[in-house]
């Protein structure tokens, strides 16, 4: 697991954020939780222990896979980046050739992922397509719907 996770530093702000949370919130009161559930005598059949068990394995799960992801972080500031290329961190405006229609994409590392808000992940078939890529190339991606093409209208770095 020596490999590198890119992220942007919103990005890394965010896990640290998540992990400060976990382990000052989440983590006390689900001692606290697995306490009162002791309190209530036989363990074999207590689900409220149960659950608190439960709970405990996903804050501790989650906390050593923050702190993995942190210290194999590669923070990329993307307003140091001066270049015509699409890559990690670009903002990039397409042209839908097939529905008419503009969509822009933030390249962002996979936990930061959010199609919603149109921030796609450095592994995803489109920002592999993508990358590399200059202001008015056409590129063909293969998504689960089927064929899709792009024409790269604009590539901001902010």
């Amino acid at each position: 697991m020596s490999e590198t996770v890119p992220m942007t530093p919103e990005g890394h702000r965010r896990l640290q954020e998540e992990l400060k949370q976990l382990i000052r919130v989440e983590r006390p009161k689900v001692i606290q939780d697995i306490a009162e559930a002791r309190a209530h005598g036989d363990l074999s059949e207590n689900a409220e222990y149960d659950a608190a068990k439960e709970k405990q394995a996903f804050v501790e799960g989650r906390i050593s896979e923050i702190n993995g992801k942190m210290a194999r972080a590669q923070i990329i500031d993307t307003a140091d980046i001066d270049s015509d290329k699409i890559v990690f961190g670009a903002t990039v405006k397409l042209f839908d050739v097939e529905s008419e229609s503009e969509v822009v994409y933030r390249i962002v590392g996979q936990d930061e992922a959010n199609i919603k808000q149109g921030l796609i992940s450095i592994n995803s078939p489109v920002a592999k397509a993508l990358i590399g890529h200059r202001v008015d190339d056409e590129v063909h991606i293969k998504v689960p719907s089927g064929m899709r093409i792009y024409e790269i209208i604009n590539i901001q770095y902010i």
